[in-house]
C-alpha cells in the first residue's frame, strides 16, 4: 500500500482491491536503462519479468551490490564474459544491483554477493545457481555451456 492519506475508508477499499486481486505489487526500481545494447544487459525490477523470465532466451544472471568487493572484482571477469557471448541469439547476459531492485519472482534468492544464477528458456522458475567454481571466465564459460539449452558454437570449436 503506497503511503497516503490512511484513514478507515482508505484500508477499506485497499482490502477489497486486495480480495478482488485488482492490486499491483509496488517493485522497488531504478529506472529502465534507456541503452541497454551492451554485452552485459542491465536488468532492473520493472525489467526482470520481460528480461530474465523470457522463454525465449537462455539468461545467466548476476545479482550484486554496488559496494561489494567481490562484486568489483567480478565485473572486468564479468563484461569479458559477456563479450564472448555476445553474438549468441539465445543469450543474455545480464546483472542486476539487487540493492536497489526488488527481485520478482522468489526462486532467485540472493543471500549474498554477488549471486549468479542460469536461467533455462525452458525451465525459469527452477534456475541454477553457480556454486563451487572460481569466479573467472574459464569456469563461467563451462558453467554456461553445461547448462545453455542452444549455443551455435560447438564444444569442439572451443
Amino acid at each position: 500500500m503506497e503511503p497516503e492519506e490512511f484513514d478507515s475508508d482508505v484500508l477499506r477499499q485497499f482490502v477489497v482491491a486486495f480480495k478482488k486481486g485488482k492490486l499491483k505489487p509496488i517493485v522497488k526500481s531504478q529506472p529502465v536503462p534507456k541503452n541497454n545494447k551492451g554485452p552485459v544487459k542491465v536488468v532492473v525490477g520493472k525489467t526482470f519479468d520481460t528480461i530474465v523470465m523470457d522463454p525465449k532466451n537462455d539468461v545467466l544472471i548476476e545479482f550484486y551490490a554496488p559496494w561489494c568487493g567481490h562484486c568489483k572484482k567480478l565485473e572486468p571477469v564479468y563484461n569479458e564474459l559477456g563479450k564472448k557471448y555476445k553474438n549468441e541469439k539465445n543469450l543474455i547476459i545480464a546483472k542486476m544491483d539487487a540493492t536497489a531492485n526488488d527481485v520478482t519472482n522468489d526462486h532467485y534468492k540472493v543471500e549474498g554477493f554477488p549471486t549468479i544464477y542460469f536461467a533455462p528458456k525452458d525451465n525459469k522458475n527452477n534456475p541454477i545457481k553457480f556454486e563451487g567454481g572460481d569466479r573467472d571466465l574459464e569456469h563461467l564459460s563451462k558453467f554456461i555451456e553445461e547448462h545453455a539449452t542452444k549455443l551455435s558454437r560447438t564444444k569442439e570449436e572451443l
